[in-house]
C-alpha cells in the first residue's frame, strides 16, 4: 500500500471476543486493512456502524439479541452504501436468502480459509458481491425447483422466467442477451419489467425471491 492509499476500514461483529480478536489479527496482518470498530450484539453493531462508517462490516449471522440479518437491514436502512459480509458457522439457506434480501454484499462460512476471507473483504470493499461456493449448490437447487404456484412468479412470461433464472445465477444483461439471442437493451427492459412484477428494486432481491419461493412439497 502506498502512502497515498488509505486502508480499508473494517468493522467486526461477533458475540465471541476471541473470534473477533482472531479476525482482527488476520485482517490487520495485511497492512492494507484496519479494524476500526467491533461489536458483539445487534444494538452495538447498529450504533458503531453509525459512528464509524466502516468500508466493510464482517457480520456474524447469529447474535445474542437477534440476527445479523436484522443488523444488516437496520444498518443499510440508515446507510444504503454500507457493505456487509455475512459470516456464519452454518450452511443455512434461509439465512442466506434473508441476507440477500437485507442487502448483504456477501455470505461466507466460517470454515473459509483466511486468505479467501481477506480476498472476500477486498472484493466486497470494491463493490462486488460474494457467495461462498459451499452454499452455491443449495442456491442452484432452489433455482431449479421454484414454487410454481407463487402469485408473483406466475405473473412472469416464459421469457421473463428464463431471464430471471439467468439473473439468479449471476449472468449479466449481455450474457443473457447472448444466451437468448436478444439485444442487451432489450434484456435491460425485460429486467425492469421483472423487478416491477416481483415488487423488488434490485436484481439480487429478484434472485433471492426466486430461490426463496420454491415448491417445498
Amino acid at each position: 500500500m502506498t502512502e497515498e492509499e488509505t486502508p480499508t476500514r473494517v468493522m467486526l461483529v461477533d458475540d465471541h471476543e476471541v473470534v473477533r480478536q482472531g479476525l482482527k489479527a488476520l485482517v490487520e496482518s495485511t497492512g492494507e486493512m484496519e479494524v476500526v470498530a467491533q461489536a458483539g450484539t445487534v444494538a452495538e453493531a447498529v450504533l458503531r456502524a453509525r459512528s464509524y462508517h466502516p468500508d466493510v462490516i464482517v457480520m456474524d449471522v447469529r447474535l445474542p439479541d437477534g440476527s445479523g440479518v436484522e443488523a444488516c437491514r437496520d444498518i443499510r436502512a440508515e446507510d444504503p452504501t454500507a457493505r456487509v459480509l455475512m459470516l456464519t458457522s452454518f450452511s443455512d439457506d434461509k439465512a442466506l436468502f434473508d441476507s440477500i434480501m437485507a442487502g448483504a454484499a456477501g455470505y461466507v462460512l466460517k470454515q473459509i480459509r483466511g486468505h479467501d476471507l481477506l480476498d472476500g473483504i477486498r472484493r466486497v470493499a470494491a463493490g462486488e458481491s460474494l457467495l461462498d461456493p459451499a452454499v452455491t449448490a443449495q442456491v442452484l437447487e432452489r433455482i431449479r425447483n421454484p414454487r410454481s404456484g407463487d402469485p408473483r412468479l406466475a405473473r412472469l412470461t416464459p421469457t421473463e422466467r428464463r431471464i430471471l433464472d439467468q439473473i439468479a445465477v449471476g449472468s449479466t444483461n449481455r450474457q443473457i442477451g447472448d444466451e437468448l439471442g436478444l439485444a442487451e437493451k432489450t434484456i435491460k427492459n425485460y429486467v425492469s419489467t421483472i423487478l416491477s412484477k416481483l415488487q423488488v428494486v434490485r436484481r439480487a432481491e429478484a434472485a433471492a425471491y426466486l430461490v426463496a419461493h420454491r415448491d417445498d412439497s
